[in-house]
């Protein structure tokens, strides 16, 4: 909790709501409903990651009995419009897309055409009846290969495969320089990872030719804005579209947007007057779905002699895949705008390219920004491995303080109510870095290599309006929500979010009880259903507690505002001064004791709804509220990640011995949920960082598209991960909400990196490139081995 005694309900220790029936096995996700005469989609995909389509031969496939028709490029453009991304960003070209490729096909696994068939396997098999002939084209598969002269185009309507191109200088890094006392400079580079969701994408569209309305069932953590593309790209009004999110089974980011499998089941249901469903396999979710990260950072640093940073210069490149579902400078961007984080620097520069190659397009993965905090961090420690000072102390000397605070970034983003050098002597103290510097010192002496990792994150974690204006972005930040209070008294209330696992459904409730003045467990949310709900911007950026939670704490104090006027009038009170609900009771102040009176919720529902004419002057019937709420541009929260590894150099072979998260993400709502969103992220982040990653040979062939192939972490190999709390509120966000669930992964990264960089110290190598494999790292030692002879074990 914030420390605010005044809260009754938030910062419960509630029992997820959710849980009951999804440990029941009642949970309610997309294949569980099933609507009569429904038919199936399969995808016919490209083997090839670059090539002409020649012609589609699907006349074997159509006299597949059960197949309803086989369907291409040409026939979904007759029937939707093209998406056309083109923001006013200077640098950033603008794209479009068809439904599917009419022309070429430009990443394996694209798909080509479609079938609909009255059942999914032969619908299967009949995808593997239906004949394209390609005319081969060179793949560029790599970020270096994408900007060579005379590299293939991957998109033929730009000039070349560099989509987007910025720069930002403020400051002058280059006097930082003349007056430095030494130039250090270093390299990041993060991988390409997709989402690997338990539930892979899927969608159920049903087109009600009589009321020209369509019912589209998709787990989406958008629903609003998906519903807003769906019904542009199929032409119609957003009123001919209703979008049903139910459970969901992990998203992480990768179902947000509208993809093109998605819209051509909604127009074939509308085209075929009939329910048509698609879900796609493991494999086409490995390849096709969306991808995320991968991207290399280099920064160049001037430092005083006591490891102050004077200057900071980053050079960004990021590999997009072949298609861009959103602004291909967008996540990017982020990144460079904060990556300064923690640290005071004022001098700062950068620049950010974009390339398209012939894989799997990109899009945001919990944490965009993941390399960040690893990016800065990483540098701290190579200043302090250059001028031989205590990794500690360069970063005390270098971290904001409270008395710095408000403290505005070079780039201009404002860090209010954030606590870094607490965090960070926090998790010093508890990781006792004296105590392991001489175990580290006696495991060397015996062979064993220790290391210990520090990260602190400043994580962004509610992108307001004027952030996204600020950025170049197009969008909103703001959330809407409703609450209801019912005739009997009944509590119901929505918000625009969708949660994908989260655990939304208990601290929304909170939110929603502390400010109404009820129990959390006497309220119902509704999400998920654009009829239902209001028009939010969904579940995203780790806003679901700032945004989602804070404007359902104002609307239910509006709420609550208009209940104390009428017990007010009901109890022959001038106003409601002195009154407030608790547990749904009207209380008094009497003689500086709060007392309950005769008056309840419930009672005054009813007077509410059913004796209109006992409601004072001016009040209309009925308990109905509405509120949308714009954030601040940014809501940060903060932490500091300590990791302690062993590794062994005959092998390769990585242990995490010891993971502590020493965190501050303002008022929590439900420490049950955030602890799990806390060990969740973090255990992401050391997945990705350990395990995960998407391999493309140079033809641009996925080789990484079975679980057997992309390997992800399994509760075995997690370490248990100690939190320590020191939240404090933010003074200007509701309830003082600050937002966490993404800062794990950044933090696990950085931490992880930096503590594999400490054991390899006396080996004279840097682990600069993920994922840490066992393969990496001996690779890495093996290329250490001529130059350290002497320190490098005996095999």
């Amino acid at each position: 909790m914030s420390g605010d005694t005044l809260f009754t309900q938030i910062g419960r220790a509630l029992p997820r709501k959710e849980d009951r029936r999804l440990l029941l096995g009642k949970g309610r996700f997309l294949d569980d409903i099933v609507l009569p005469g429904a038919l199936h989609v399969c995808f016919v995909r490209a083997p090839l990651a670059h090539a002409r389509i020649v012609g589609i031969d699907s006349a074997e496939a159509q006299a597949l009995p059960g197949v309803i028709g086989v369907f291409t490029g040409a026939d979904l453009a007759r029937w939707t419009t093209k998406l056309r991304l083109e923001p006013a960003i200077e640098g950033l070209h603008p794209v479009q897309m068809t439904a599917l490729p009419i022309d070429k096909v430009r990443f394996q696994g694209d798909p080509v055409a479609c079938v609909v068939a009255t059942d999914r396997y032969v619908a299967e098999d009949a995808a593997e009846l239906v004949v394209v002939d390609f005319e081969p084209l060179d793949a560029v598969a790599s970020f270096e290969k994408a900007l060579e002269p005379g590299a293939p185009l991957v998109d033929d309507s730009l000039p070349s495969n560099l989509v987007s191109h910025q720069t930002f200088a403020a400051g002058d890094v280059a006097a930082r320089r003349d007056e430095a006392f030494s130039i250090v400079e270093a390299r990041f580079g993060l991988h390409r990872h997709t989402h690997a969701p338990l539930e892979t994408r899927g969608c159920l569209a049903d087109w009600d030719a009589g009321r020209e309305h369509l019912t589209f069932h998709i787990g989406t953590q958008a629903p609003h804005p998906l519903r807003s593309q769906l019904a542009a790209r199929l032409k119609l009004a957003e009123s001919q579209v209703t979008v049903v999110s139910p459970d969901i089974g992990g998203a992480f980011g990768q179902k947000i947007a509208l993809y093109r499998e998605e819209l051509c089941v909604a127009a074939l249901s509308r085209h075929l007057g009939r329910p048509v469903r698609w879900r796609e396999d493991r494999l086409e979710n490995l390849t096709s779905a969306s991808h995320a990260r991968e991207s290399v950072c280099r920064t160049r640093v001037s430092v005083a002699a006591d490891g102050r940073i004077l200057g900071l210069e980053l050079w960004l490149t990021e590999d997009f895949g072949a298609y861009c579902f959103y602004p291909a400078n967008y996540m990017a961007r982020v990144v460079a705008m904060i990556l300064t984080g923690p640290y005071r620097i004022a001098d700062y520069a950068f620049d950010v390219q974009v390339a398209l190659t012939n894989k799997c397009g990109n899009g945001p993965m919990r944490a965009p920004m993941a390399i960040t905090s690893w990016v800065m961090d990483g540098t701290i420690d190579a200043i302090a491995a250059r001028l031989g000072l205590d990794p500690v102390e360069v970063r005390r000397r270098n971290t904001i303080r409270v008395a710095d605070l408000p403290y505005t970034m070079p780039t201009g983003e404002v860090l209010e109510d954030v606590t870094p050098l607490e965090t960070l002597e926090a998790a010093v103290a508890a990781i006792d870095v004296p105590g392991f510097r001489a175990r580290q010192a006696e495991g060397r002496e015996q062979g064993r290599y220790l290391g210990l990792g520090l990260c602190t994150v400043v994580e962004s974690t509610t992108y307001g309006s004027k952030f996204y204006k600020a950025a170049g972005i197009p969008g909103s930040g703001h959330e809407a929500a409703w609450v209801r209070i019912e005739p009997s008294g009944a509590v119901n209330a929505s918000v625009g979010l969708m949660g994908s696992g989260q655990g939304y459904e208990s601290p929304l409730s909170q939110a929603v009880a502390e400010g109404l003045g009820v129990t959390a467990e006497a309220v119902r949310l509704q999400m998920g259903n654009t009829d239902v709900a209001p028009y939010g911007m969904g579940s995203r950026g780790g806003r679901g507690a700032t945004a989602g939670g804070g404007t359902l704490y104002l609307c239910a104090q509006k709420a609550q505002a208009h209940v104390l006027r009428l017990a007010a009038h009901v109890l022959n009170l001038n106003d409601a001064t002195g009154l407030r609900l608790r547990e749904a009771r009207v209380e008094r102040l009497l003689d500086g004791d709060w007392q309950p009176t005769s008056l309840t919720l419930a009672d005054l529902a009813r007077t509410a709804y059913l004796d209109p004419t006992a409601l004072p002057a001016g009040m209309a019937p009925g308990l109905d509220f509405s509120l949308t709420y714009d954030p601040p541009p940014m809501t940060y929260s903060n932490a500091t990640h300590a990791c302690e590894v062993e590794l062994t150099p005959a092998t390769g072979e990585l242990r995490i011995r010891r993971y502590l998260v020493a965190e501050d993400c303002g008022t929590v709502l439900n420490p049950i949920v955030v602890r799990g969103q806390q060990q969740g992220a973090v255990a992401m982040g050391l997945s990705g960082a350990l395990f995960e990653e998407v391999v493309y040979d140079a033809d641009g062939q996925n080789l990484s598209a079975t679980l057997g192939d992309y390997m992800i972490a399994t509760a075995t190999e997690m370490p248990e991960i100690e939190i320590l709390a020191l939240h404090t509120p933010s003074r200007r966000t509701p309830a003082g909400i600050k937002g966490m669930a993404e800062g794990g992964i950044m933090g696990a990264i950085g931490a992880l990196s930096n503590a594999v960089n400490d054991a390899l110290a006396p080996f004279g190598v840097v682990a600069d490139q993920m994922p840490l494999s066992p393969q990496r790292l001996r690779d890495l030692l093996r290329g250490a081995t001529s130059k350290n002879a002497g320190k490098v074990p005996p095999k």
